[in-house]
C-alpha cells in the first residue's frame, strides 16, 4: 500500500494502515523529523489509547493500554550503540508477546526483528506531504 498524505489526513492514514491488518510488530523507517513518532501517536489514538503518548528516546520503550486492554509498546532505538543493549532490556519478550510493537530505528536491532513483521517507510516530499509505503 502506498499513500501520499498531509499531516491533516493523519487520522485517516492511521485507520487505513490498521484496515490492512498489519503484523503487530511494525517497523517505522524514515529520516529524523519525517513524522514517524507523530504517526505512531495517531495509531495509538486510533487503537484506543487515551493517555498522552510521547517518544521513548531516553527510556527506549513506552507502554500504553488501549480502552479494550490491548498493550502497545513503542520503541525508539536511536540511542542504542549495540544490539546487546536491546537484549539486556528484554526486547525479545516484548517482540514475541503478541502485543503491538511500534519500532523506530529498527536497523539498530535488525538481527532481533521477528520474521513476521510489517514495515512502514515514510518520506518527506518537496510539497511537504509524506509518502508512506506499507509492506
Amino acid at each position: 500500500m502506498t499513500i501520499t498524505f498531509s499531516i491533516e489526513q493523519l487520522a485517516s492514514v492511521a485507520q487505513q494502515i490498521l484496515d490492512q491488518n498489519p503484523s503487530k510488530v511494525i517497523l517505522f523507517n524514515g529520516e529524523m523529523g519525517v513524522g514517524k513518532t507523530t504517526l505512531i501517536k495517531q495509531l495509538c489514538k486510533t487503537l484506543g489509547v487515551t493517555e498522552a503518548t510521547s517518544s521513548p528516546t531516553f527510556s527506549l520503550v513506552n507502554e500504553y493500554q488501549t480502552l479494550n486492554n490491548q498493550t502497545i509498546y513503542h520503541f525508539d532505538f536511536y540511542r542504542l550503540k549495540k544490539e546487546t543493549e536491546a537484549l539486556d532490556m528484554g526486547v525479545e519478550d516484548y517482540l514475541y508477546s503478541g502485543n503491538w510493537c511500534f519500532i523506530e530505528w529498527s536497523e539498530k536491532i535488525e538481527n532481533l526483528i521477528p520474521l513476521q513483521h510489517t514495515t512502514i517507510t515514510i518520506e518527506l516530499l518537496p510539497s511537504g506531504e509524506r509518502l508512506l509505503q506499507l509492506n
